[in-house]
């Protein structure tokens, strides 16, 4: 099962007092991946963006196993979960890669919903058939 793949180093900026990773920096990274991916594998969405459409998070959250300190090297690996005409569901793993191997450091997802707007509302819209097609080979749990 292929995953869309990100590779951070953690930089002091995100971690906190402790020296360990602020939480909320794992859904920042989760929208990082995201924007990357489209930018990779779906970079015409950004015209549509800037004719209306709009991608909206529903729901957003991470299960940390793993503390991660500036300086660690992570992969954060993104999968689609499910896809209905106007919703999905993105799975994100957070390895910390080591040379003795990756180890898991956190698992989280996101609900989106595919929006239009118009004259002042928001509105359900199919996804593009450019997007369901990008995320065809990213599919799995």
């Amino acid at each position: 099962m292929r995953a869309f793949e990100h590779r951070h180093v953690v930089g002091f900026e995100e971690t906190n007092l402790v020296g360990n990773v602020y939480y909320a920096n794992h859904v920042r990274w989760q929208g990082r991946v995201r924007e990357l991916f489209l930018r990779e594998h779906a970079p015409e969405i950004l015209d549509l963006i800037q004719d209306g459409l709009a991608l909206v998070t529903l729901r957003v959250s991470c299960e940390y196993y793993l503390e991660l300190a500036a300086f660690d090297e992570i992969v954060i690996r993104m999968r689609l979960a499910s896809l209905s005409p106007h919703r999905m569901s993105l799975v994100f793993e957070y390895l910390r890669a080591s040379d003795s191997g990756d180890e898991l450091a956190a698992r989280g997802e996101q609900d989106l919903a595919c929006m239009r707007r118009r004259d002042g509302r928001v509105e359900p819209e199919p996804w593009p058939e450019s997007l369901r097609e990008a995320l065809r080979p990213f599919t799995g749990p």
